[in-house]
């Protein structure tokens, strides 16, 4: 099944996700495991972001996207990525993002995957919900100059109650043509957070945008293509027998 815009079939369950609701006993035994195990990983999520990701192969498909980010380094961050901030919201990706330093050293193919944060940033679109603006001023001038590379594993937005088929590539929104984000789906955004595009852009204005942004990034704005992902069957890679 490739990463397509086909609406999958009959699913088992109703609302948004399959399956019946929580029992009490799941409830309970959920509060009793988080009181005795550290979750240590889901602890060093220091930030929110709620931006939007748009399909590499489809950039007319556009969602509104929840990243809970840990930074393992000054040079790389990690995003679960969500499609809101409520209790209930479905993991449905994961983002990495790397420095211009980290990603100017990897291959041109590999740059290809990649998008840029400078135009995202300077716009108002990546927001840090309910923080200050000069709280984040700081990390927001570092973060645009990075790139990063998404992949959504849950097509919520073309109604699947299950992540189901590959995985697909996302791309950032940008300032020209596919790449503008929905009017309506930014005044949504805006709204529910209270907050003003015009005013975004006004307080950023004195982030600097990258001097160049590597060419391989944005693969879509010089190429005119797309990446979509096809599952298809393989041999097995067999190991030589031990001695």
């Amino acid at each position: 099944m490739a990463s397509s815009d086909e609406i999958p079939g009959v699913m088992p369950g109703e609302g948004p996700t399959a399956g019946k609701p929580m029992t009490v006993g799941s409830q309970m035994l959920d509060k009793g495991t988080q009181m005795l195990q550290s979750l240590k990983p889901v602890k060093q999520m220091q930030q929110h972001v709620c931006t939007f990701g748009l399909y590499s192969h489809d950039m007319n498909r556009q969602i509104e996207t929840h990243h809970f980010v840990t930074r393992l380094s000054q040079d790389f961050l990690q995003c679960a990525v969500y499609d809101s901030d409520d209790s209930n919201a479905r993991l449905i990706g994961v983002e990495y993002i790397v420095s211009d330093k980290i990603f100017a050293n990897l291959s041109p193919d590999e740059q290809k995957l990649w998008h840029s944060h400078g135009y995202e940033i300077k716009s108002g679109i990546w927001l840090n919900p309910r923080v200050p603006e000069m709280l984040q001023k700081t990390e927001l001038r570092n973060l645009a100059k990075t790139y990063g590379k998404f992949w959504c594993t849950w097509q919520v937005d073309r109604g699947d109650v299950l992540p189901l088929g590959a995985p697909a590539l996302m791309m950032s929104p940008q300032g020209v043509n596919l790449g503008m984000v929905k009017e309506e789906l930014l005044q949504k955004r805006n709204k529910k957070y209270k907050v003003s595009s015009e005013d975004l852009i006004k307080s950023r204005v004195d982030i600097e945008e990258p001097e160049l942004i590597n060419k391989n990034a944005d693969y879509w704005k010089n190429a005119g293509k797309g990446f979509a992902i096809d599952i298809e069957e393989s041999d097995m890679k067999r190991n030589a027998p031990f001695p």
